[in-house]
């Protein structure tokens, strides 16, 4: 007798799961393997990338791009420091007393400095003479008013010729050892300071002898130990700008 050996579906399905895993871990390995192929020939593209990069930027043309900024005008500069060219038939100046007993006197006029810097300046009234007319430096010179003679600075304003434009700085005293013939000397350049000016005042004037269509200019600042900025002397005082030629 032939006996037939059935097998139930419980049977025919053991072995289905590991078919699976095995399945599963094949294509888990695929995936590996692919990932890793990628990134190696990513990594061998970007080295050569890299490697051609180096290689413009030793040798060849230039690359590189250069961003052109334009520049914008800008106006001149005046003469004396000033920010903008004085008007024609104009000189540009710069006038500053000293500081205390420390720092100098400067006059500058025309684009030259007249006293101070190299021009070596003195205790006490410093003044240059230039032409009204050309600009150009006739005389330069400092009267000490604290230990010296009044006689040299008479000796000097009187020497002054029509036509010429005066410039005045004080440094430390400029009025111990003034007299009376020298302040109207100066009030007749113009000056409406000169009268009153004191022990260690601070002191700038531009006038001028034979110009008419010049306005004098003054600034006067007095030695006030209550308000002084430099304790026994006032602050320097300043002024810049334009004055025109003398006129016909």
């Amino acid at each position: 007798m032939i006996y037939v050996r059935k097998v139930g579906p419980h049977l025919g399905h053991t072995r289905q799961p590991h078919s699976r895993i095995i399945k599963l871990l094949l294509m888990v390995l695929i995936l590996i393997i692919s990932i890793t192929l990628t990134v190696k020939l990513l990594n061998i593209d970007l080295e050569f990338k890299l490697e051609d990069l180096r290689d413009l930027s030793h040798e060849g043309p230039d690359y590189s791009i250069t961003r052109s900024i334009p520049h914008e005008k800008s106006s001149p500069a005046g003469k004396c420091g000033l920010p903008q060219p004085c008007p024609e038939e104009h000189f540009a100046y710069k006038i500053s007393s000293g500081a205390a007993n420390v720092i100098g006197p400067k006059i500058c006029f025309n684009g030259e400095i007249l006293i101070g810097v190299k021009k070596t300046s003195g205790l006490g009234i410093n003044i240059a003479v230039v032409n009204g007319k050309t600009g150009e430096r006739v005389n330069a010179d400092s009267f000490d008013m604290w230990s010296g003679d009044v006689e040299p600075l008479v000796q000097f304003l009187t020497s002054i010729q029509n036509g010429s434009i005066v410039l005045m700085a004080s440094y430390d005293d400029p009025a111990s050892r003034l007299n009376d013939e020298a302040r109207t000397l100066i009030s007749q350049l113009g000056s409406s300071h000169i009268s009153t000016l004191g022990f260690r005042d601070n002191w700038i004037f531009i006038g001028g002898k034979g110009m008419k269509n010049i306005k004098p200019l003054e600034k006067h600042l007095k030695n006030d130990k209550s308000v002084n900025k430099y304790g026994d002397w006032p602050e320097m005082v300043e002024m810049d700008g334009c004055i025109p030629w003398k006129q016909d």
